[in-house]
């Protein structure tokens, strides 16, 4: 018979922060880029690096502008689509998208010399994507991990260092939990008036979530050719961020005197905001009679100053709910990028690309805004923030280096008339071992409102394209799939013999004792992108 229907939960909660740093799967996100631009670049794999003459090198290798010997506009736009996806009511799973739109100056200097300026906007991230996944619980539930971490002391700190119940008084700026863990402690442990804490099981759960938005990137370049032999190229970018997600995560618990059957978190996230880069590179023939090149590369990290702002919301099966929200500004610096590139053309028939690009993720910087001065005489003000060593040391534990292989061929048998395809490979950013830790002693930790993980494996592209001209106009066409599997979790892991959590290796994952086990389950990002690039050579 049902005691209680957790009226409490329709306490609704609020506060905010104006101090933070991003959570590690997070910073993840806005750190990376995709295969885009061009549809001769995409559908070359992105090979272009040494080959240059493509507007969608001024990123990749600013040094590719510089072998422009005529001046060009160009545009491209297409649509993505996740074909298997489940269904979202936030996001469709096939978009249209504007991806690229931009112009080189070319101005000959000497004989065999350039000197060449470019602008560019291209999409360099696209966020649609909707993510599925489910699987069996077997007693687990996110609650339960709530309430482990307030037994082992993280949820709410006190003089002993032990946890301790909930408490209005508590000071949130400090304490080990995030969102969902401050909503369960004051709204579900002591819903029934016991005087000791309890959680809810649950047989399995259920994650439906839509992600949509994108990054773009503005470039303006200043490129140069001398005796048509040394390309040098500077590139400056700036960095614009729209990303949103909507998703719910529902569990289905055992029976309990409460007569709660399901527990859903309702959970919507907005990152905005923008960042600045540098990137330079040269390409050079080392044979003066040959058409073969070489083409290096390097990019600063991007300097992001961005806003992060969501709502939260946990539901049981009769209607009571619980919510609160958050709304902060952080900083986060990607790394260092290089780039090695090989390019080589037959005749005016056949272009061949390679390229190999390292970016190392586990170097990603978070920071906490904790201060700031103002600039009397720009009348500005400018915000100062430290390293977040709790967040960067779970950075550097679950992700790691990044390869990316490419190759690209392109083979025209007239002049007008171009097939194009190409490969491009990254290797795993993310740590088989890594995981979203939720005890962090940080603000990147103390407002995440999501616990589960996503570690994805090596991302493919397979791309091919078509090209034709006329005169001075050009047409191209290029097709790209992209696939990457990944390893999900819904919460972090626990393990009672050792009082510590993490994402542990195991094959049995029944329930013992207080242990927190849950097996994962293999998801998949499938997309497909067509683009069409139209051109001007003048």
């Amino acid at each position: 018979m049902k005691t209680i229907k957790l009226s409490i939960l329709a306490i609704a909660l609020g506060f905010t922060a104006n101090v933070m740093a991003q959570e590690t799967y997070e910073s993840a996100k806005i750190a990376t880029e995709d295969l885009n631009g061009t549809a001769r670049f995409v559908s070359m794999g992105g090979a272009l690096d040494a080959l240059g003459a493509d507007i969608s090198t001024i990123r990749t290798n600013p040094a590719g502008i510089g072998l422009f010997r005529h001046s060009m506009v160009s545009a491209s736009f297409g649509m993505v689509s996740q074909g298997d996806a489940a269904k979202s009511d936030f996001v469709d799973a096939t978009n249209m998208s504007f991806d690229q739109v931009g112009f080189v100056y070319s101005k000959q200097t000497k004989e065999n010399s350039f000197f060449n300026v470019g602008f560019s906007y291209h999409k360099s991230r696209n966020f649609d994507y909707i993510l599925a996944a489910e699987g069996a619980l077997n007693g687990q539930s996110q609650n339960k991990l709530s309430y482990m971490k307030m037994k082992e002391g993280y949820l709410y700190p006190s003089a002993s260092g032990e946890g301790q119940p909930y408490s209005p008084d508590w000071d949130h700026s400090y304490r080990s939990c995030n969102q969902l863990d401050d909503l369960y402690a004051n709204n579900l442990f002591y819903a029934s008036g016991e005087e000791d804490a309890h959680y809810y099981n649950a047989h399995d759960y259920n994650l439906t979530r839509g992600h949509k938005g994108y990054i773009g990137e503005y470039d303006i370049n200043f490129s140069g050719n001398f005796n048509n032999r040394v390309f040098l190229g500077l590139t400056a970018g700036i960095h614009d961020v729209h990303y949103k997600h909507s998703g719910v995560y529902s569990e289905n618990i055992v029976a309990n005197p409460e007569e709660i059957t399901s527990l859903s978190v309702y959970d919507d996230r907005r990152i905005t905001g923008s960042g600045f880069d540098v990137k330079a590179g040269v390409i050079f023939r080392p044979v003066e009679t040959s058409p073969f090149r070489v083409g290096l590369s390097v990019s600063t990290p991007t300097w992001y100053n961005l806003t992060t702002s969501n709502s939260l919301t946990i539901k049981d099966n009769f209607g009571n709910y619980a919510s609160c929200g958050e709304a902060y500004d952080f900083k986060m610096f990607t790394p260092w990028k290089f780039g090695l590139s090989l390019g080589h053309t037959i005749g005016t028939m056949v272009a061949i690309g390679a390229g190999f690009d390292y970016a190392d993720y586990s170097t990603i910087d978070n920071r906490v805004i904790d201060g700031g001065y103002y600039d009397w005489y720009n009348d500005s003000y400018y915000n100062t923030s430290s390293e977040d060593v709790e967040a960067n040391s779970n950075t550097e534990r679950s992700l790691k280096g990044v390869c990316t292989f490419k190759v690209g061929a392109e083979v025209k048998p007239t002049p007008e008339m171009a097939f194009r395809l190409g490969y491009n490979v990254s290797t795993a950013m993310y740590d088989k071992k890594g995981f979203k830790d939720g005890t962090l002693d940080s603000p990147a930790s103390y407002y995440s409102s999501a616990t589960d993980y996503t570690n994805w494996k090596a991302t493919n592209h397979i791309t091919a394209g078509f090209g034709y001209n006329i005169d001075k106009l050009s047409l191209d066409l290029a097709y790209q799939y992209t696939c990457a599997k990944g390893d999900f979790k819904p919460f972090m892991e626990y393990d009672s013999a050792t009082g510590k959590f993490g994402n542990y290796d195991r094959s049995d994952y029944e329930v013992m004792s207080d242990n927190i086990f849950v097996k994962p389950q293999q998801v998949d990002f499938k997309r497909h992108q067509l683009i069409l690039t139209l051109g001007y050579h003048f």
